[in-house]
């Protein structure tokens, strides 16, 4: 733990979890692209598989790849999640439209649930006769 919490492309380091910093990551991303290894990335980076874990490198990787693609290299380097995390946006914020439109997919799926209960419970009366 204290080898991966010196790392100049560590943040930070639980028992459970390795934070990296956005800068890291987007330049692993980069890397990625050019044809390196994500185990070549992360042993370049003095980040040593063997002690973080051999399946850690593709799998963050992946991760990071995935939110560049979606978001664009900036996702990368701001923090979305914990308390400067914007979320899902609340129900106040949608319009009448949207909210409308919630309530009838919810009302359909409730009716299309009893209706299934409806028919478990007539199966039942008939397998009991």
């Amino acid at each position: 733990r204290r080898i991966l919490e010196g790392n100049p492309n560590v943040r930070h380091v639980s028992e459970k979890t390795i934070q990296y910093t956005p800068e890291f990551k987007l330049k692993a991303v980069k890397a990625y692209r050019e044809g390196k290894t994500p185990y070549e990335i992360f042993l370049e980076a003095g980040l040593d598989p063997k002690i973080i874990g051999t399946d850690l490198p593709a799998g963050s990787l992946k991760r990071w790849r995935k939110t560049v693609d979606a978001l664009g290299e900036d996702a990368l380097l701001t923090e979305r999640r914990g308390r400067g995390s914007t979320g899902r946006p609340t129900s106040g914020s949608q319009s009448a439209e949207d909210r409308l439109k919630k309530a009838e997919a919810r009302i359909k799926y409730l009716e299309a649930e009893l209706d299934l209960v409806k028919k478990l419970e007539a199966a039942e009366r008939r397998m009991r006769k």
